[in-house]
């Protein structure tokens, strides 16, 4: 693809010769005469003059480059779309496999595609150009909207429902049973039966092998635009809100409610009937026992304000010297008053 169709076509500013061939993208140590890199980190700023790459999107007021460029108010949102231009997703065949097991009494939406050995429960509804590949199950009741696609080995457990264009990866579960147990006198435990719904709203994109689980009573909802990483545990009636980003390994206790444009980092832990406010960042590894407040930073466990837990950090690896030097000052003072108490 020409460079100069790549512009127009992401809405970028050319500067160079638009003529350049374009066949692939690549990093901007690794690319290759024929690729479309890109500088978003100025930390990267060094490697520009070195790549090979034929051409290069920039901010608009970035460095100069060693090639053509395309300047974008976005690079790396612009370089994401010229990624689908050159290596747009495989087409999928609209019809149903012979080795795949529809009941009658499902609803199929126009163009829809599904793969060898799914299966779609009774009364599930499919909708209009959503993809199903192979090993699928989709449960009794289920509902699935337009455009959605399905990985191989996902589990959409009875009258779960999916909004449009939702992605979910290999082998997520979307509806097992919560985890609720009651406790019998004789202190073994009784399953508390979990009907409740599962809702996933629009353009939300789920992880290879996370699991979203049902609640006995109410919902869980995952809201609009919603990117959930791989191996995420959501707990039963958790509310996770729109454009809020869960990265890998990320545990969220039951009747938990997480905000709109929430960030938590891998591993991150959230206990159970806790409300973390709107625009809260949790950075790596932190565990949340309490309630956060909209648009902060936390770090650390217990979770504490980000600044905080950097000194505190700094502070941990001198504790063994603070505490000999505390011990040589009791020491010291011990004397002094021995001392004082003898010229008495």
């Amino acid at each position: 693809m020409k460079l100069r169709e790549i512009a127009e076509r992401l809405g970028c500013r050319l500067d160079g010769d638009g003529e350049v061939e374009i066949t692939g993208v690549a990093g901007i140590a690794d690319a290759r005469p024929g690729d479309l890199t890109f500088l978003a980190n100025p930390r990267y700023t060094h490697a520009l003059q070195a790549t090979r790459a034929s051409a290069v999107i920039l901010a608009r007021d970035g460095p100069p480059a060693p090639c053509a460029a395309l300047r974008s108010e976005t690079p790396y949102l612009a370089f994401g779309r010229a990624v689908g231009l050159l290596h747009p997703a495989p087409p999928h065949q609209p019809g149903v496999h012979p080795l795949a097991e529809v009941d009658p009494t499902a609803t199929l939406g126009a163009g829809v595609s599904i793969g060898p050995f799914a299966w779609i429960g009774p009364g599930a509804t499919i909708g209009a150009r959503t993809v199903i590949l192979s090993h699928v199950a989709v449960g009794r009741g289920a509902t699935i909207g337009d455009d959605c696609l399905l990985y191989s080995h996902v589990s959409i457990r009875e009258g779960v429902v999916l909004g449009r264009r939702v992605i979910v990866q290999n082998g997520a579960v979307i509806g097992a049973d919560g985890f609720g147990f009651a406790k019998r006198p004789d202190g073994s435990y009784e399953k508390i039966p979990q009907p409740g719904l599962v809702v996933i709203e629009d353009d939300v994109e789920i992880g290879a092998n996370t699991t979203i689980d049902r609640p006995a009573v109410g919902e869980t909802r995952v809201c609009a635009g919603a990117k959930i990483d791989n191996l995420v545990q959501i707990a039963h009636g958790v509310r996770v809100g729109r454009d809020t980003l869960l990265c890998a390994q990320v545990g969220i206790a039951g009747s938990s409610s997480v905000g709109d444009r929430v960030v938590l980092a891998g591993q991150v832990g959230v206990a159970g009937h806790l409300e973390i406010g709107d625009g809260v960042v949790a950075t790596a590894q932190t565990g949340i026992p309490n309630s956060v407040e909209a648009n902060t930073l936390v770090s650390g466990y217990p979770a504490i304000p980000n600044r905080d837990w950097l000194k505190a950090s700094a502070i941990f690896k001198r504790l063994p010297e603070l505490k000999k030097a505390i011990s040589d000052l009791e020491a010291r003072l011990e004397a002094l008053e021995r001392q004082l108490a003898s010229t008495k």
